[in-house]
């Protein structure tokens, strides 16, 4: 009996020196530096490409045109549970698949220390909406140089996602678009929250790229499945909540992190 209080006694104490260390580690650790996200398209188990047919799974094929989306209110958690909220001016990025450079996105002045779970939103939340236009900086004109908006009042498209589709009874190529966003009073913002599989060191001298795979498939062929032969302008009602509350945070996932 004593020996197994004695072995109780030990691990509890290691238990504490662990937590205690981790958070030393975000403790002793000062300055700032920077982290990267690198968003990383695919489609189901296989590299994403534009013009490429993928098979659902309810029998439709989709090659996909255009394939973007807005990436909004990064927040990074330490390991000691402290997080820090990236600012909103710098926290919205349109990741689009036709331009390389947008996929990496770079976040500075960030308080050093080690992070091990980053949420962030796909869309722009109701705060960012309801600051108008003149609270927009040039994200606003930014979007309408990607075809990312609808009318002011209707807001910004979150997810646009096109090409054409077939199936087994549509046999001639048809046009499919998704875009989601605000419908009505429905915002249809979506968050999503990652663990890191390794903590991202962020250090003065080390910036930490994480690696976060997008399942584009998912968009269509996620927990509710879409299907375009019913109706292929998929830009309101339930279709595009669901996918959105749905879909949308399932299809994202932290590959790996370089701490480099």
């Amino acid at each position: 009996m004593k020996l197994q209080l004695k072995n109780i006694a030990i691990a509890m104490v290691a238990a504490i020196a662990l937590t205690s260390c981790s958070n030393d580690d975000n403790n002793e650790i000062t300055g700032e530096g920077n982290l990267k996200l690198e968003f990383d398209n695919v489609y189901g188990d296989a590299d994403f490409a534009f013009n490429t047919a993928y098979t659902n799974s309810n029998g439709e094929v989709v090659k996909a045109t255009n394939a973007i989306y807005i990436v909004s209110n990064i927040v990074l958690t330490k390991t000691d549970g402290s997080t820090y909220t990236v600012p909103k001016s710098e926290s919205y990025f349109f990741v689009n698949e036709a331009d390389a450079a947008s996929t990496l996105l770079n976040l500075p002045n960030i308080p050093a220390g080690n992070y091990n779970k980053i949420t962030f939103g796909i869309g722009v939340d109701a705060d960012q909406f309801n600051a108008g236009a003149s609270g927009q900086g040039t994200m606003w004109t930014d979007a309408q140089a990607l075809g990312m908006t609808w009318s002011w009042a209707a807001g910004y498209k979150f997810v646009k996602f096109e090409g054409t589709y077939t199936s087994s009874t549509v046999t001639t190529e048809t046009s499919y678009m998704v875009h989601t966003g605000k419908t009505g009073d429905v915002y249809n913002y979506a968050q999503v929250t990652l663990d890191l599989p390794e903590n991202a060191l962020v250090r003065t001298n080390i910036t930490p790229q994480v690696h976060i795979m997008a399942d584009l498939k998912k968009i269509l062929d996620g927990t509710t499945v879409i299907n375009l032969t019913d109706g292929a302008m998929v830009m309101g009602g339930t279709k595009v909540q669901n996918i959105s509350a749905n879909n949308v945070p399932t299809m994202f996932e932290a590959h790996h992190v370089h701490n480099d």
